[in-house]
C-alpha cells in the first residue's frame, strides 16, 4: 500500500511540475504576443489600407505636377476626446482640391478648462488607402498645442494631396482627435 501511495505522490508531482511548466511558458508566450501586437497591427493596417493613420512629421512640397482634370473634396471632422474641455473646430466642413494643389485651411481651439492646458491632435484619414496620399506640409497636430485658461487660436494646416490617388477616390475625409494631454506633462 505505501508503494502505491508512492507511486501516486510520484505522479502528482510529475503533473504538477508537468502543469507549471506548461503555465509558465504560457504566461511567457502571452507576454510575447501582447509585445508583437502593435508592429503585427501596423502591418496590418498597411495590407488592409485599414486605420488611416497619416504622416507624423511634414513633408515637402512638390509642385511637379497638379491634375486638373480631377478634383477631390476633402472633408474635415474634429470632435474633443472624453474629458478634454476644449472647443475644437475646422474653420469649413469640406475644400475642393485638385490632386497636388497646396491647400490651406485652419482650425479652431478653445481651452474652455479654466486653468492651463495643453492639447494634442490625432490625425486620421478614410478611407485608410487615402492616408498614403494625403500630404501634410504644416499641420498643428505635429506639436502639442498649450493655451492659458479662455485662450482660443487658429491653427494651420497644409496640405495636398498627391496626384498619385488612386482614381476611384475623389473624395476623402481628414478626422482630428483633440486629446487634453496636460496630466502627462505635469508628471
Amino acid at each position: 500500500m505505501q508503494n502505491n501511495q508512492a507511486k501516486s505522490t510520484e505522479q502528482v508531482s510529475k503533473q504538477v511540475k508537468t502543469g507549471t511548466t506548461k503555465l509558465v511558458f504560457t504566461v511567457i508566450a502571452m507576454f510575447g504576443f501582447g509585445f508583437a501586437l502593435v508592429p503585427l497591427y501596423d502591418v496590418f493596417c498597411d495590407i488592409t489600407g485599414l486605420n488611416g493613420k497619416t504622416a507624423t512629421e511634414a513633408t515637402t512640397y512638390k509642385a511637379d505636377h497638379i491634375d486638373k482634370s480631377r478634383l477631390i473634396t476633402v472633408q474635415f471632422i474634429s470632435r474633443t476626446a472624453q474629458g478634454a474641455a476644449w472647443q475644437f473646430k475646422p474653420e469649413m466642413n469640406s475644400i475642393q482640391v485638385h490632386p497636388g494643389e497646396m491647400k490651406f485651411v485652419k482650425f479652431y481651439a478653445k481651452n474652455e478648462s479654466g486653468q492651463h492646458a495643453i492639447g494634442q491632435a490625432i490625425p486620421s484619414v478614410s478611407p485608410g488607402i487615402a492616408a498614403n496620399y494625403f500630404q501634410k506640409i504644416e499641420c498643428f497636430c505635429f506639436n502639442q498645442q498649450p493655451l492659458k485658461a479662455s485662450e482660443d487660436v487658429w491653427m494651420p494646416l497644409q496640405f495636398y494631396v498627391d496626384p498619385e490617388l488612386p482614381e476611384d477616390i475623389n473624395e476623402l475625409t481628414l478626422s482630428y482627435t483633440l486629446f487634453d494631454v496636460t496630466a502627462s506633462k505635469d508628471s
